[in-house]
């Protein structure tokens, strides 16, 4: 008797038993629709897979795609039919693979394959920030290329859009309109961390006629916990690196009809010089309140134009008086110091001012102003999940006598 080599097989503790003969072609004993080799298939379509022969069994069906994302179905009691029940992606690949047990009790093994048609549109995010390294309040931002309204569509597109942090966080994305979504953690992120965000929404159904396309990924770092708490009522800015106070530093803020915005800000920008103008906030030419400056060490924190910055025509009220046109002002080697100590992303929050409250998204970043309990309601997956749970039948308690 001639030895034949048998090549070893090693298999998952749940994988399927070794079989004793070869796979059989199943090309003629299973119809899978759609066909081997389709081209363009409509992503809407259902996968479907029958035997043909009577008294052959479907033991296992698996799809998958390139990147190994498997598309779930049904198989019927019997095992004569195999139907999907989620959605295909857009212009992807997918490989059918079926195992069958033939009446005679032969099994066999085959794989198909079919191509999606390309989506007519695709959704794309554009991920922000830009730089390398922020502050540990900055958020992230994701700007879609077409609109998503509809609750559902949103609950895909946000599963979708992975951050990822190291060390590990807890966070939330936030529908600010319907192509805008911001994300932060529950608290400020780890001082020193590492952030990634990237799109895993290529070839994903969105809603009708609106697919996931490909996206550039983000990644970026984080600094030292920087925060500024600027006292309007004690004329006081003091300053806090990783928990520790560093500097406390006497300012003015903004004067009665001007008064500087409560609340927590993050920095937008920073500028060694800039021109201020009374008339870029609406203070006419030539009016008692008018200006026009060239403003040094400039740390902006809303696009409408708050900073804090250097403010030597005021050095007398440091300290004492709120005279500004709502900016926080100190001293030039003060403002020089807080300038060179922060950078975009981190935190100045303003208390005890007249003014009002920081809004969250349309003057900057003031996201840090809604509670994690706020947050948590702008995402489109905590309120599927809200609405699950609020329909589920409720539980009866045990009665007793």
């Amino acid at each position: 008797m001639i030895s034949v080599p048998v090549a070893a097989t090693v298999l998952a503790c749940s994988g399927p038993a070794p079989m004793a003969t070869p796979p059989n072609d199943l090309a003629g004993q299973v119809d899978v629709r759609p066909a081997d080799g389709s081209e363009k298939v409509d992503p809407d379509r259902e996968i479907t897979v029958d035997t043909r022969a009577k008294g052959s069994r479907i033991t296992d069906v698996v799809v998958t795609d390139a990147s190994g994302r498997q598309v779930r179905g049904r198989l019927s009691p019997r095992g004569e039919h195999w139907r999907s029940n989620t959605s295909l992606a857009a212009g992807v690949r997918y490989t059918v693979r079926v195992q069958l047990i033939t009446r005679e009790g032969d099994t066999g093994l085959g794989a198909f394959g079919f191509t999606t048609a390309p989506a007519d549109k695709l959704l794309r995010a554009t991920f922000g920030p830009e730089g390398k390294r922020y502050g540990v309040g900055q958020p992230i931002t994701a700007q879609l290329s077409h609109k998503v309204s509809d609750r559902a569509a949103r609950a895909v597109v946000e599963r979708g859009l992975r951050v990822s942090s190291h060390p590990q966080h807890t966070g939330r994305w936030y529908w600010v309109d319907d192509r805008t979504l911001h994300y932060r953690p529950r608290e400020y992120w780890p001082a020193h961390a590492t952030v990634t965000v990237h799109s895993n929404l290529h070839g994903v159904r969105i809603q009708e006629g609106l697919h996931g396309g490909s996206s550039r990924p983000l990644s970026f770092t984080t600094g030292d916990r920087v925060e500024a708490v600027v006292d309007a009522a004690a004329h006081r800015m003091t300053v806090h690196r990783n928990g520790r106070t560093v500097r406390s530093i006497p300012v003015t803020t903004g004067k009665p009809g001007f008064a500087t915005r409560n609340g927590t800000k993050v920095v937008l920008s920073q500028e060694e010089t800039v021109r201020m103008t009374g008339s870029s906030i609406g203070i006419p030419a030539g009016s008692a309140d008018s200006y026009d400056l060239q403003v040094r060490w400039a740390t902006r924190v809303t696009w409408s134009g708050e900073y804090v910055h250097a403010a030597p025509w005021s050095t007398g009220n440091h300290g004492v008086a709120n005279v500004s046109h709502g900016c926080t002002g100190m001293g030039t080697e003060a403002a020089r110091w807080f300038f060179n100590l922060v950078r975009p992303g981190d935190l100045i929050t303003v208390i005890n001012s007249e003014g009002e409250q920081m809004t969250p998204f349309d003057n900057g970043f003031g996201d840090w102003n809604l509670t994690w309990e706020q947050w948590r309601r702008g995402s489109a997956v905590e309120q599927e999940t809200a609405l699950r749970e609020s329909t589920a039948p409720a539980r009866l308690s045990p009665q007793t006598t």
